[in-house]
């Protein structure tokens, strides 16, 4: 089958899944108030920071008794913060269905060594079934899996009057996806995800459900400085006032503002969302009226909106062994990244052989759907090249 080459392009050919495109219009001229060479525990820094954490309450609709704090190591730092200091004091349920669920359960199983874990475990583009968890238990799990393309229906699965910690890993669900935080206890995420911020920065937030277990209760293990977040039993409130336990780049900082205000100028949280739910109906709309391709997420109830993640279902395709599947798609992914039509597509190196595409906030819908037309377009290039050299 040939195809012409499509006439519309992608004005924006960023489809990472993380780090993420900058928000449209973004430049860093928008950035010119940073305080570059100041410290951060200067008033000029400290404002930036506690600014950054207000907004964050703001356009995330975040309750005004959870501490938010910024934290490092981006969302890796925020959940281990997280499983290090709150682990322990009573059974875990580990949710798994993709490869950062999986890296938690490593974590909890061999470095912690919890032998009260209890793991419930979905292959990719599933999840458990979330009626078995437990919820005497603290519960463990992600709520947008980044490299499955699944996420959770919604919250109403956690029940309100549960005796654990819920502590959810929503580094790709934040700011594009609406969450009951009265459901959650902990909530980490990364700037460099819906908001397209940059790297290295974490963010903890935290209930006072949470907060009560971290000033009662004592790990038996050895807490390194960059997890204590109390002192004598007493929460470092500083913390969550912009006093961060290490130094963050003010670059980085006023990157994460500019983000958070052009996302509060669109509407909010609900504004985000919107455009992330528009995208994925556009992907939707395609792969509706296409025979080559699928998500890999069968059900529409846990299908993600922004790592938007698809296989190769064309029959001469998916009979190919699982190695020459994977070179398929690679060499479809570089295709297109060679017209400069889409960047970093391919699958996650753990995920089934298959293509992410970033349909987040800071997406818009007329470069999805320009992609859409050149994924056809390079489908029909891969599939005949491979049938030429066979």
């Amino acid at each position: 089958m040939t195809i012409s080459t499509p006439a519309n392009r992608p004005a924006n050919p960023n489809f990472s899944s993380g780090p993420c495109a900058k928000r449209p219009g973004w430049s860093l001229q928008n950035l010119k108030d940073a305080p570059l060479g100041r410290s951060h525990r200067a008033k000029v820094g400290k404002v930036k920071l506690k600014l950054a954490i207000d907004l964050t309450r703001e356009v995330l609709q975040v309750p005004a008794d959870y501490r938010i704090g910024i934290v490092p190591a981006s969302d890796t730092g925020a959940v281990e913060m997280a499983l290090w200091s709150l682990l322990g004091a009573r059974g875990v349920d580990m949710l798994a269905w993709e490869s950062f669920g999986e890296g938690w359960v490593t974590d909890v199983a061999k470095q912690l060594k919890l032998k009260d874990a209890r793991i419930l475990k979905a292959g990719y583009g599933e999840i458990p079934d979330l009626s078995t968890v437990n919820f005497d238990n603290d519960v463990v799990f992600t709520w947008n899996g980044t490299t499955s393309g699944v996420r959770v229906p919604n919250a109403d699965w956690i029940p309100a009057d549960r005796k654990g910690l819920t502590i959810c890993d929503a580094t790709s669900a934040c700011f594009a996806q609406r969450m009951d935080f009265s459901k959650l206890d902990v909530v980490t995420f990364s700037w460099q995800k819906v908001l397209g911020g940059e790297a290295a920065h974490g963010m903890l937030i935290l209930s006072p459900r949470a907060v009560e277990r971290l000033q009662t209760y004592t790990p038996p293990w050895p807490m390194p400085k960059i997890f204590r977040m109390t002192n004598n039993g007493k929460l470092i409130e500083g913390i969550f006032v912009g006093d961060t336990i290490n130094t963050p780049s003010m670059l980085c900082v006023e990157d994460y503002i500019d983000a958070l205000q052009w996302g509060k100028s669109i509407g909010g949280l609900e504004g985000l969302a919107g455009r992330a739910d528009s995208n994925l109906a556009v992907m939707a709309n395609w792969v509706r009226k296409t025979d080559w391709v699928d998500f890999l997420a069968s059900s529409p109830a846990i299908r993600s909106n922004t790592s938007v993640c698809l296989k190769v279902v064309d029959p001469a395709i998916a009979s190919l062994p699982e190695d020459a599947q994977a070179k398929f798609v690679k060499d479809l992914a570089a295709l297109l990244e060679k017209e400069k039509i889409a960047f970093d597509i391919d699958g996650y190196r753990d995920a089934p052989a298959g293509l992410r595409v970033w349909c987040g906030s800071t997406i818009e819908s007329d470069d999805v759907t320009a992609l859409t037309e050149w994924l056809d377009w390079a489908f029909a290039q891969t599939k005949a090249a491979l049938a030429k050299a066979a």
